[in-house]
């Protein structure tokens, strides 16, 4: 019994840290940057991964200056907002919200976002 006992738990303990590592690769490969975008109005926060941003005009410019860019050029952009969310677990993250449409404005700014929280890929 003993020794049923320990090796479904070195089993669980070996299945939880596969799946953590998976996780935690998963995430390496779409790391999503974070960006407010303020206006007169409002402010909201916005994530973009890698290659959204390249899609905008790629790694020449500060990846603030490309969403700028872009919402010079295009007029607006469709991107996910992120807001502070409790997974499972207790613990706070930055999660996808919703997708939503900004358009641009001669009084809008856009500045990178830092938090302390993990921050969820979007899909």
């Amino acid at each position: 019994m003993k020794r049923l006992t320990r090796a479904a738990f070195q089993a669980a303990t070996l299945a939880c840290v596969f799946a953590s590592a998976t996780y935690s690769w998963g995430q390496a490969q779409v790391p999503v940057s974070l960006f407010k975008i303020i206006t007169v109005k409002d402010e909201v926060v916005i994530g973009l991964n890698t290659q959204e941003l390249q899609a905008l005009g790629g790694p020449e410019k500060a990846p603030a200056g490309v969403i700028a860019s872009a919402l010079a050029g295009r007029k607006e952009l469709t991107v996910w907002q992120y807001a502070v969310h409790k997974a499972a677990n207790g613990d706070s993250e930055m999660a996808p919200l919703h997708q939503i449409g900004v358009l641009s404005h001669d009084s809008l700014r856009v500045v990178p976002y830092s938090t302390p929280f993990a921050i969820i890929p979007h899909k």
